[in-house]
């Protein structure tokens, strides 16, 4: 399976295969009407406690981030459903709304999907 990664903001492709929304928030401005998604799944956001300690100093927390989110998406069973869903899938663009394209939860469970 080929995993890419793609803000919600930036037009959908024929090439983005199956189109996995991952954030707990709706990406602000973008309306139901034109946000493209095959499968909008909030339980493998990060929690909001986590999501809410990262955003107050991403520079600072990345690595601890990344390892905090790491443990929960190994302790959520929502983690092994999503696994299931895309197996078969040539090709799954994790979409994610943060301005951030290097640090985001994107990014963590796409190397997680990977393992």
């Amino acid at each position: 399976m080929e995993i890419k990664i793609k803000r919600a903001y930036e037009p959908s492709s024929s090439d983005d295969g199956y189109r996995v929304y991952i954030d707990r928030l709706w990406p602000r401005g973008l309306s139901h009407e034109t946000f493209h998604y095959d499968i909008w799944d909030k339980e493998i956001a990060p929690s909001t406690e986590l999501r809410e300690w990262f955003h107050a100093d991403p520079d600072a927390r990345w690595t601890e981030f990344e390892n905090k989110y790491a443990d929960e998406l190994k302790s959520n069973p929502a983690f092994g459903d999503l696994k299931r869903q895309l197996a078969g899938k040539p090709v799954v663009t994790l979409l994610y709304s943060s301005h951030d394209s290097e640090h985001n939860n994107a990014v963590v469970l796409e190397k997680l999907l990977k393992e």
